[in-house]
């Protein structure tokens, strides 16, 4: 990275599920890096399960010298669980972090002193590392309480903790670092829009040249540009392209097929984008992505025990806890003998911030008929308007 900040982190090319539910065929890296300097800080460590590898990294990079601080910029266990190990390894060292940090410390390492052997800091507080400086900023509820990110005034980076992460191992890193960053951050980070844009005005104010997430690929030139406009954009909880998200829940197929002629009707309208997913099949953290970067969403979904099909409820579910708001909704309901999809859809949507309901809603049974068509057209219109 530079001739005194060193790369340490890892890849895992072996998880199949972050955070046991987001699915990474491209792996994960869990980033860590360090600073040399009168004297060394190494900034985080890594998650258990490469806890080796990282090791290896860091001893190979000390070649026998002893750090003087470990910075723990996020207390998750993919970030922090080698503290302890550190602390032991290296009788010298300061483990630097937050008072939120401190509290819990002892929730993931029973039994361990840490006596004298933590330095807390604040919004503000610096750490003198020799030619180096790390300034903190508190980045609270990104996505824990306890989260700061730290500034190296000298070569003008920023250690963002999960900020400006995403899915994928740096050996798989491709060009495109929006789209698995979408995800990231939609899914992760999605529900922090406030506390994202209070750092990005902190951050406005500072030369940031270069952002070192702990997921994901170094950020510079071009690329760091583009990704502070999108998590701006983001963070305001605005649609990021023109288009239309149909998502749909169906058992038997009836309720399928409308969702797909209603995306044939939009395309022959002119929508400029319309994606249709089946939340029974598809990744649901990629359908709540596509329904934060558009700004228009259709539900779909067959009636079920007197409500909704179980897969909708949980896609409408997941956009609640993520605060998801400022969209338009189309609703497509079908039901054999009394619908009750539509009336449950419509009242979890109604719980959103700032979100309208497009009408009419379309009511099938079981399967389309001629007079469904016309009213997917009248609904496709007003989608549209």
């Amino acid at each position: 990275m530079s001739d005194t900040i060193k790369y340490i982190g890892v890849d895992d090319l072996d998880i199949d599920l972050f955070e046991s539910q987001y699915v990474v065929p491209e792996g994960m890296s869990y980033n860590s890096y360090l600073i040399e300097d009168e004297k060394i800080a190494v900034l985080d460590t890594a998650d258990r399960r490469k806890g080796e590898v990282w090791k290896a990294n860091l001893k190979a990079v000390l070649n026998g010298r002893q750090p003087d601080y470990l910075v723990a910029h996020h207390m998750e266990p993919d970030h922090a669980a080698l503290i302890a190990w550190m602390l032991e390894t290296y009788p010298g060292l300061q483990l630097v972090c937050s008072a939120q940090a401190v509290k819990m410390l002892p929730n993931f390492f029973e039994g361990v002193n840490f006596e004298g052997r933590v330095m807390t800091v604040k919004e503000g507080d610096t750490l003198s590392l020799g030619r180096h400086e790390l300034k903190f900023i508190s980045a609270a509820m990104i996505h824990w309480p306890e989260v700061i990110m730290s500034y190296d005034s000298l070569d003008k980076v920023l250690f963002s903790a999960d900020a400006f992460g995403k899915f994928g191992a740096l050996v798989k890193e491709t060009d495109d670092w929006a789209c698995e960053a979408r995800r990231y951050y939609f899914n992760i980070c999605g529900k922090y829009g406030t506390q994202v844009q209070t750092v990005m005005k902190k951050l406005a104010a500072v030369d940031v040249q270069t952002i070192c997430p702990l997921h994901g690929p170094v950020l510079k030139g071009e690329q760091l540009a583009a990704a502070i406009k999108l998590y701006d954009t983001w963070s305001k909880y605005e649609p990021e392209s023109e288009g239309i998200l149909i998502a749909y829940a169906s058992i038997h197929g009836g309720t399928a097929a409308a969702a797909e002629r209603l995306g044939e009707i939009l395309r022959e309208k002119g929508a400029p984008k319309v994606v249709v997913s089946d939340l029974s099949r598809d990744d649901m953290a990629e359908v709540i992505e596509d329904a934060f970067r558009y700004p228009t969403v259709v539900v779909a979904a067959s009636s079920y025990d007197a409500g909704v099909f179980p897969v909708m409820h949980d896609f409408l579910y997941h956009l609640q806890i993520k605060n998801y708001q400022k969209r338009r909704f189309g609703i497509i309901e079908n039901g054999s003998w009394m619908p009750t999809a539509g009336k449950v859809m419509r009242s979890m949507i109604e719980g959103l911030k700032d979100c309208e309901i497009v009408e009419p809603m379309v009511t099938i049974r079981s399967r389309m008929k001629a007079a469904d068509e016309a009213l997917l057209e009248q609904l496709a219109d007003s989608l549209l308007s």
